[in-house]
């Protein structure tokens, strides 16, 4: 097979680390804007070559990134366009099994192409390399360790190649990479690797500190009494020990975890007041953090937005919080500072910032990252009274209104690069992979205590010319703290993965296990309802060789067969169920469409201690589940316990009495569909004998009218069942 390189010549540390990817599954580990790509591009070209009847699977965690890669893929590799293909969620099932046909290098977010594989739409057999990008995502229940994982069982000739800037900051989050992806090598390289060197522009780096106003530290000391105060009380009950101001937000969730753990024995009114004094307290601080860190528009916005969700919360936490004088004096303070005109000095500087910077130079680039898009808008209502032209930059999700869809984003990007603007205001979303052009300026409006995001922020600028990072830092706050952990973190994090590098062994790959299920479970199905396609259920009954089935349910979540269906609840659902009265809908139609209806609560939670609810409430439910609807509950651990009980119903129904099984909640399409899903309806009859019926009597007419001896001339109907369908049929309504 005849593929080349095209408009493209490897740098050497690119040609160096392609080598390597050639003899081994090699994460890589290259500073953003260096070219990982390109790398991925002539190891495609290499396996196919290789296996030319192959074909190549490229991830990506969004639809953006993938858009972006298939396009640089095009620009680069000498192929055809039909051999490229793209899979997101907006293209329909049956479209991807379409293009998955014909095309060889496919580019895909995973959560689809998992949802694909898990109800064997597709397969990896013929897959010769998967590309995961952005790869530091392959930990606990991201889609890229179950595809990896089924990759390795399923394909003929496996190879993986796992990119990232940033694989995580600590030892057990960067072996778990390398272990979830079955990495055999790393390749690493910093901005002052010799090979990298030549190729990076000098980037300066500058910190510019400011001091927190008079006016901001009252309101924070004002959040800071607000704060202790509910720590003291945790600590009269005897649940806290040491100075309660020394407790940062990492402390306080661990605490809390251990309380939550400690209810499951005590349900005592101070164990559970100190769990809602603690939920308080962590509120606090986050306004404190606005406080020192963001802006006094945003600390305003979010007491206002606690204030508002007190008059609905079913909490007390949040009631009780609005209720304390420190609170309410501290919305009227940041109410009265922000009337009066007074905002946090990051905002001015960064106003004459990018005021004089753009002056100097037209055609500069310059992003803003900040954490909040409360802090977002802000900022660009300061740039806006300095006539500096910018644009916001958010994700998809809408909060308080406000998102960006995919669409928008990449006309926001175009016009980026375009020069439309000079500034991005930007969230975390621009932070990963994005083909956002290189920058002049880079700004931190704050310091942020993660290694992966600092290092991917810093990419943006450097690339082809002398590039500049500025952190504003508000001094004796979180800042400077945070801009402290960030540093030691990614310190860290290269010491890591030099060290990994010499001591690292790979574990134990998957068999291949494509097809070779064990003969027990040969041919068992169930159908899953869509809901549940992002559960670790899903992918245990998968991996134990169960055929899945995605569908739309009318009611419930798993059916096992014509007549048994099962609702799925973890247990702090299934309390809230009872709170809302979802249960006893849902019950209601499972009882009329269902002969066996079964409840699966999962989770080593106390079904008494996870909401605020009388626990008779909860025995009632448990009683009238049993009692008026017939519906039996069981309860399981986790997902693995969830799937083997499952398989274990499945195969009594499905295997011990012989019975075929059609879906029996989808809508039938033709009318000869339509007449089987009818007759399959009738009681006793199901999937097995409706074929039989309508062979012998050929229409439903003549079915309904036959008498009881005709009825039982159908093998398997006898006497007691073509009673009960001769009651059925003549008995009036």
């Amino acid at each position: 097979m005849n593929i080349k390189l095209k408009n493209f010549k490897p740098r050497e540390y690119q040609d160096s680390i392609f080598k390597t990817t050639t003899s081994g599954n090699t994460l890589v580990v290259l500073p953003t804007g260096l070219g990982k790509t390109a790398i991925a591009v002539m190891l495609v070209i290499h396996r196919l070559k290789l296996y030319p009847k192959s074909k190549i699977v490229f991830f990506a965690p969004t639809k953006p990134l993938v858009d972006q890669h298939i396009n640089t893929f095009k620009a680069l590799i000498d192929l055809p366009e039909e051999d490229f293909a793209m899979f997101t969620g907006t293209v329909r099932p049956e479209k991807r099994l379409e293009l998955w046909k014909k095309a060889k290098v496919i580019f895909s977010t995973p959560q689809g192409f998992e949802n694909d594989i898990i109800s064997n739409k597709l397969s990896f057999k013929d897959v010769s390399l998967v590309v995961f990008d952005e790869c530091h995502r392959a930990v606990k229940d991201y889609s890229y360790v179950y595809l990896a994982s089924e990759y390795y069982k399923q394909a003929d000739n496996q190879k993986i190649l796992a990119l990232t800037a940033s694989p995580g900051s600590d030892n057990e989050t960067v072996m778990g990479v390398l272990e979830n992806l079955f990495i055999d090598k790393i390749e690493f390289r910093e901005t002052n690797s010799p090979d990298v060197k030549p190729y990076i522009k000098e980037t300066v780096v500058e910190q510019i500190k400011l001091e927190l106003p008079i006016e901001l530290r009252k309101l924070r000391t004002t959040l800071q009494d607000c704060f202790k105060s509910k720590l003291i009380a945790v600590k009269q009950f005897g649940y806290l020990s040491g100075n309660p101001s020394s407790y940062n937000k990492s402390s306080l969730l661990k605490l809390q975890a251990a309380l939550y753990a400690k209810m499951k024995e005590d349900k005592s009114f101070e164990i559970m007041k100190a769990v809602s004094l603690l939920a308080e307290a962590g509120k606090i601080q986050h306004a404190v953090e606005l406080v020192e860190t963001q802006s006094l528009f945003s600390v305003n916005t979010y007491l206002k937005k606690l204030e508002q969700e007190s008059l609905t919360a079913k909490t007390k936490a949040v009631k009780n919080l609005v209720k304390d004088p420190n609170f309410r004096l501290a919305k009227i303070l940041s109410e009265k500072l922000l009337n009066m005109g007074i905002e946090h000095p990051k905002l001015g500087k960064l106003q004459s910032l990018m005021w004089l910077y753009t002056e100097a130079n037209k055609e500069s680039k310059i992003i803003i990252f900040t954490q909040f898009r409360d802090s977002a808008i802000r900022i660009k209502e300061f740039l806006e009274k300095v006539n500096v032209c910018s644009e916001l930059f958010f994700g998809q999700a809408k909060k308080n209104g406000i998102g960006h869809s995919q669409k928008k984003q990449k006309q926001i990007i175009e016009d980026f690069k375009n020069n439309k603007f000079p500034v991005l205001i930007a969230t975390s979303v621009a932070e990963e992979g994005l083909d956002i052009p290189s920058v002049n300026l880079v700004i931190f409006y704050e310091a942020i205590p993660s290694a992966i995001r600092t290092v991917q922020r810093r990419g943006r600028t450097g690339r082809h010319d002398r590039g500049r990072i500025i952190t504003l830092i508000t001094k004796n706050t979180r800042d400077e703290a945070f801009k402290w952990v960030s540093y030691h973190k990614e310190k860290r994090m290269y010491r890591i993965i030099e060290d990994v590098k010499k001591k690292f062994t790979l574990k134990v790959k998957p068999k291949k296990t494509l097809l070779s299920f064990s003969k027990e479970l040969s041919g068992l199905k169930i159908y899953v309802d869509y809901r549940e396609k992002g559960s670790k259920v899903l992918k245990e009954l998968s991996n134990k060789g169960v055929l899945i089935n995605l569908d739309t349910l009318n009611v419930g979540d798993f059916l096992l067969s014509d007549r048994t269906v099962v609702e799925f609840k973890l247990v702090e659902d299934f309390v809230s169920s009872i709170i809302d009265k979802r249960l006893f809908e849902q019950a209601t139609k499972l009882k009329r469409l269902y002969e066996n209806k079964i409840i699966i609560i999962q989770g080593d939670k106390d079904l008494y201690a996870v909401r605020r609810i009388h626990p008779n409430a909860i025995r009632g439910a448990l009683a009238s589940l049993l009692l008026n609807f017939g519906i039996s509950v069981i309860y399981s651990k986790d997902a693995e316990e969830t799937a083997e009980l499952l398989i274990a119903l499945a195969k009594r129904e499905q295997n011990d009495n012989s019975r075929k099984f059609i879906m029996h909640s989808s809508k039938p399409l033709t009318i000869k569909q339509q007449q089987e899903f009818v007759v399959s309806s009738f009681p006793g009859i199901g999937s097995t004998l409706n074929l039989p019926l309508l062979k012998y009597f050929n229409s439903l007419k003549e079915i309904v009218n036959a008498d009881e001896k005709e009825l039982m001339k159908i093998d398997l109907v006898g006497k007691i069942k073509a009673k009960r369908l001769f009651e059925l049929f003549n008995t009036k309504y």
